[in-house]
């Protein structure tokens, strides 16, 4: 395996609190310049509590890392692995100021979004140029793998987790299939690309991937979950509790809850899915289960070597199952950057 391109790989997440005094500043960091009242951020800072101040990302990458070391090693790749994060410890500069010691002179990032939105991929860049202008002369080149929601390792772990969530309930001839993403506000969805859309468009390929591998012929819908920000500005919608609402006049008496837009239980699944939408469809007379998310599936592990193999190697097979457009490098100004940096 050729790998003289690149001499390092950095997984990049947007990072969660590891205890109870670190809530308001990991939510203050990813407040930071988005006009957020400070009542919202203590009313989120109390789902964080319910879970003794921890959000599971942190070590799901730790989880993701410790799977991908052995897949890489057995594919004869041996780039050193890294890990930094947007928003908490280990935070993005510190990471590329240790990669630059390291002798880390260019870096492949796999982040953990699949999708195209600002908040999804463009932020991503713009904090990577941030940070190499926080660490200054050395600060290692770092390049983004390209996005992956149509890749097969990613629609065969949702698609076997929303099977898996079917044979729970016990009449499935009324239940409707739901799946979420996190919201974004619907002037972000107007730039996430050249012609903007892209957010949405990624996503209900996905979501369409997925129905139709695992329950052909089954109704289902996209909706959206976890909207923060001023109430005042417009996010995409419905959102999930609301479309539950909606879903007894129609005759669906259960509901399989499918988060496609998540690669593994963040706070955000098991707060405002596992705790409020359940909720929800409980007081509206509604079965609920959660389909999984992929986490450490082997096949989303296989899938992160496949899209490293596809950077090192030109003439490795880009596995594709749906027509969104995808590229290595984003145009500049795509998803609304500040930076021109890939």
């Amino acid at each position: 395996m050729v790998t003289a391109a690149y001499d390092a790989l950095i997984l990049i997440s947007f990072g969660g609190p590891e205890g109870p005094a670190d809530v308001m500043p990991f939510l203050r960091n990813v407040a930071r310049g988005r006009n957020i009242p400070e009542d919202r951020l203590a009313a989120v800072a109390e789902h964080y509590q319910h879970f003794g101040g921890v959000s599971p990302i942190n070590e799901q990458c730790r989880q993701l890392l410790a799977a991908l070391r052995p897949v890489l090693d057995e594919a004869g790749i041996t780039l050193p692995l890294y890990w930094g994060n947007r928003n908490w410890h280990p935070l993005l500069p510190d990471t590329l100021r240790q990669m630059r010691d390291d002798g880390v002179r260019r870096a492949l990032a796999f982040v953990t979004s699949p999708f195209g939105s600002y908040s999804s991929c463009g932020q991503y860049l713009d904090d990577i140029a941030a940070a190499r202008q926080e660490v200054g002369p050395g600060a290692p080149e770092i390049d983004k793998i390209r996005h992956y929601h149509d890749h097969p390792g990613y629609i065969e772990c949702h698609a076997d987790a929303v099977r898996s969530a079917l044979t729970k309930l016990s009449d499935v001839e009324h239940v409707r299939l739901v799946f979420t993403a996190h919201s974004i506000p619907s002037t972000m969805e107007q730039t996430s690309g050249p012609s903007g859309g892209r957010y949405t468009a990624m996503l209900h390929e996905t979501a369409s991937l997925v129905a139709e591998a695992a329950a052909p012929g089954m109704a289902w819908d996209l909706v959206w979950q976890s909207r923060s920000g001023p109430p005042h500005v417009p996010w995409l919608e419905p959102d999930v509790n609301d479309h539950l609402a909606t879903l007894p006049a129609a005759g669906v008496e259960g509901v399989v809850v499918s988060p496609i837009g998540f690669i593994s239980d963040h706070l955000e699944v098991v707060w405002d899915l596992d705790t409020e939408a359940a909720a929800t469809a409980r007081d509206l007379g509604l079965q609920f289960v959660r389909a999984a998310t992929p986490g450490t599936d082997p096949r989303f592990v296989a899938m992160v070597r496949d899209l490293i193999r596809e950077r090192l190697d030109p003439t490795f097979p880009r596995a594709r199952l749906g027509a969104v457009p995808v590229w290595d490098a984003c145009p500049v100004g795509c998803c609304g950057r500040r930076s021109g940096e890939q």
